[in-house]
């Protein structure tokens, strides 16, 4: 996967730029990263390119959060909606 895919808008780039930074913003910075993604990108790719590229400094704030994503990046499931549920249950005494 190419860099620019991996980080589009250079978020997580910029987020090892930035002085002092903790891991409250560090998860902020994440999160947009994580929905500025295109459409059909696999995050967990996306998420081994840019610790290759930016996480060598394993004490930073970021590279903690990185790792974390990719330990917790699951495949998409469906969640929700009404299929695959079991049908509701009419009220004791109704009907």
């Amino acid at each position: 996967m190419r860099l620019e895919e991996a980080d589009p808008k250079g978020l997580i780039r910029e987020s090892y730029r930035i002085e002092g930074i903790g891991a409250p913003e560090c998860r902020s910075i994440f999160l947009d990263w994580a929905l500025s993604l295109g459409p059909g990108t696999d995050t967990r790719l996306a998420l081994r390119r840019v610790i290759a590229e930016y996480g060598q400094d394993a004490d930073h704030p970021m590279t903690a959060v990185l790792k974390a994503g990719l330990d917790g990046a699951a495949e998409a499931r469906r969640r929700g909606g009404r299929r695959g549920r079991r049908p509701e249950r009419e009220a004791p005494g109704a009907g």
